[in-house]
């Protein structure tokens, strides 16, 4: 046999099968992916975590082309940044764009007018186009909004896609004045009936706030009522000085999809959070809110108050996927995998900011959580 017909015979045993590939037989373990000096330099010797393996975890999130593209990761433990990476073209003053994170910083700003005595749970909110005697969305609470059960015919992700709820408020015919467009839609439920998750509701909720805080319907006293407030109760307490809310042309914060901010204050936002409304002693808001923002509604396990609950796979939103972390995690999330996922009993926010697909959002999802899991429960 000729060396030339001895190789032909091996290729052919291989192909077929009848032989293991070179690799199969080898014992050598297999080659770990070599780390970037960004992504050694990420990480805090003193994480509250295996160093080797946070960094690892961290890398994955940013190289794999799977996980779609995370943009900036911020790990923060025991109130301080123990981890901080962003992909080019980003840094620490970039402003990244909230999506739905911006519902939860909503729900705080109305819980704090709850505070005031100015707003109440539980009594059918101000607004005007509803208090027609015999118009039964009269009898929706400030509490059914916040918790996402309304009734309202609110789709938000229709198909086609145009003519979702959300992207006929936003982008379409109700662009100019949101709040009016999302109070006009008819009842398909009773108030309180269903869950129903939506961005029209929490302009609805951003409208009721600035009719709270001014008598005006000028839009420019509207905006500055609203935006005065924000910076003086929340942003300016926490020195989020990065945020940037998005008004329409009304003077309507759009508190359910569109604020900007950093991600180390995205990272305050989530630590504010999570010690119940505390910031360096002070306490801007009553513990008791928070419980409530993270507390089960009635009618979904795994949704509170505007803020996403890690039940029911509440998180990840996947049926076929075991929920992962505490029960206790909660997030802020938003399009696109937005992340501010906060951990109390293991003293964690974790903010990833970045752009992936439906499926991609999903895989990327649990390398998220693999950085979680490094830490322990105390």
């Amino acid at each position: 046999m000729t060396e030339r017909t001895m190789f032909r015979t091996i290729a052919l045993i291989a192909s077929i099968g009848l032989m293991p590939s070179l690799t199969a037989c080898s014992d050598a373990p297999p080659v770990e992916r070599p780390l970037s000096e960004d992504a050694l330099n990420a990480v805090a010797d003193n994480a509250g975590a295996p160093k080797d393996q946070l960094v690892r975890a961290i890398d994955d999130l940013f190289v794999k082309e799977e996980l779609g593209d995370t943009r900036a990761l911020l790990v923060m433990h025991g109130g301080m940044i123990v981890a901080e990476r962003y992909a080019d073209g980003y840094n620490a003053d970039t402003r990244f764009v909230s999506w739905s994170m911006a519902k939860t910083v909503t729900a705080v700003m109305i819980g704090m007018l709850v505070a005031d005595g100015r707003l109440r749970l539980d009594e059918s909110v101000p607004e005007p186009r509803w208090s027609q005697t015999g118009d039964p969305r009269g009898e929706i609470t400030l509490r059914q909004l916040l918790q996402m059960r309304s009734g309202l015919r609110h789709t938000e992700a229709g198909d086609p896609p145009y003519d979702s709820a959300e992207v006929q408020m936003l982008f379409r015919e109700g662009r100019d004045d949101m709040a009016d467009w999302a109070t006009s839609q008819p009842l398909e439920a009773e108030p309180g009936a269903k869950f129903e998750y939506s961005s029209n509701t929490t302009v609805i909720l951003a409208d009721i706030a600035a009719r709270v805080l001014t008598k005006s319907t000028d839009p420019d006293t509207r905006r500055e009522a609203v935006d005065t407030f924000l910076r003086t109760r929340l942003f300016g307490p926490l020195d989020m000085d990065s945020m940037v809310p998005e008004y329409d042309a009304n003077g309507t914060l759009i508190g359910g999809s569109l604020m900007h901010a950093t991600a180390r204050d995205w990272g305050k936002f989530g630590e504010f959070l999570r010690n119940k409304g505390s910031y360096r002693g002070s306490q801007l808001i009553p513990r008791k809110w928070i419980t409530f923002m993270t507390t089960p509604s009635p009618r979904s396990g795994f949704y509170g108050a505007q803020t996403w609950l890690n039940k029911e796979s509440g998180l990840d939103r996947d049926e076929k996927l075991q929920d992962r972390g505490p029960d206790t995690m909660f997030a802020a999330i938003g399009h696109m995998g937005q992340y501010v996922l906060v951990s109390p009993e293991q003293k964690l926010t974790v903010v990833r900011l970045g752009h992936s697909s439906a499926e991609d959002r999903k895989r990327m999802l649990q390398d998220l959580l693999d950085v979680v899991e490094l830490y322990p429960e105390t």
